[in-house]
């Protein structure tokens, strides 16, 4: 199984620094590995030129539920693919929390992008609180039903929101647990397709932990943070996904 490595630099990166960076991961990319990044707007078809006949792929960290109209600093899903981007995350924890977006929204959104042409990486987790009070499961089932449409044939990438950007990563059987639930959960909603999606596993990935999260089952590959933004890490993380895939690392 090939895994899929996803860069999301979120706010960060002026021109300079960006194609500096989209030129690193190109050269370091290893054949073995998928990988996909995610600029920011602003800098989407810069990165885009840089990496085009590449084997990295790009894509845009949010589309409009719209094709176009009122929508003051938005960007629709055609606007991405004519910036340059084939990819689009939707419904990031970021999201949902500092724009307040909805599962229904999630899914309008994915809707929006697919009928764009764009492959989607739909995010679902849950927070330290819900953890405490043991509902992460209860969260994520309710989020993988409004958020995905009953077609969909995307990545779902699990980021427990309480381990991303804070260095604290769950146990292994933490993420294990989860993802064999998501992977229930997306049987259940979507039939066949269900056992086709990727999962990622997204929240502090880092060269240290990197091959040892994605040996676990039901772990596809990885949604990056902080990482993605250091070359050498985000790349390191690459090959931990390549050694898997030629079976020389993990399980």
């Amino acid at each position: 199984m090939r895994h899929l490595i996803a860069g999301n630099w979120k706010m960060n990166g002026l021109a300079a620094e960006a194609a500096a960076l989209a030129e690193a991961v190109a050269q370091g990319c290893p054949v073995e590995a998928d990988l996909l990044v995610f600029p920011p707007a602003t800098v989407l078809t810069l990165v885009a030129r840089i990496l085009a006949g590449t084997p990295v792929a790009v894509g845009g960290q949010d589309c409009h539920t719209d094709g176009s109209g009122a929508h003051t600093g938005d960007v629709s899903a055609s606007m991405l693919r004519d910036a340059g981007a084939t990819w689009v995350i939707l419904g990031h924890s970021e999201r949902r929390a500092e724009h307040h977006e909805t599962d229904d929204i999630v899914r309008q959104k994915v809707n929006a992008a697919v009928a764009c042409g764009l492959n989607t990486i739909v995010c679902v987790g849950e927070t330290a609180e819900h953890r405490r009070e043991g509902r992460q499961a209860e969260i994520v089932g309710w989020q993988i039903a409004g958020s995905l449409p009953k077609d969909f044939t995307g990545v779902l990438a699990y980021e427990p929101v309480w381990a991303i950007g804070t260095g604290r990563t769950p146990t292994e059987a933490e993420v294990e647990e989860m993802h064999g639930f998501i992977r229930g959960e997306l049987r259940r909603e979507l039939g066949v397709n269900g056992e086709k999606v990727c999962i990622l596993y997204g929240g502090s990935v880092k060269p240290s932990n990197a091959a040892a999260l994605m040996a676990l089952p039901d772990v596809g590959g990885a949604l990056v943070g902080g990482a993605s933004l250091v070359a050498a890490d985000f790349l390191s993380i690459a090959r931990a996904a390549a050694a898997l895939s030629n079976g020389s690392a993990g399980g």
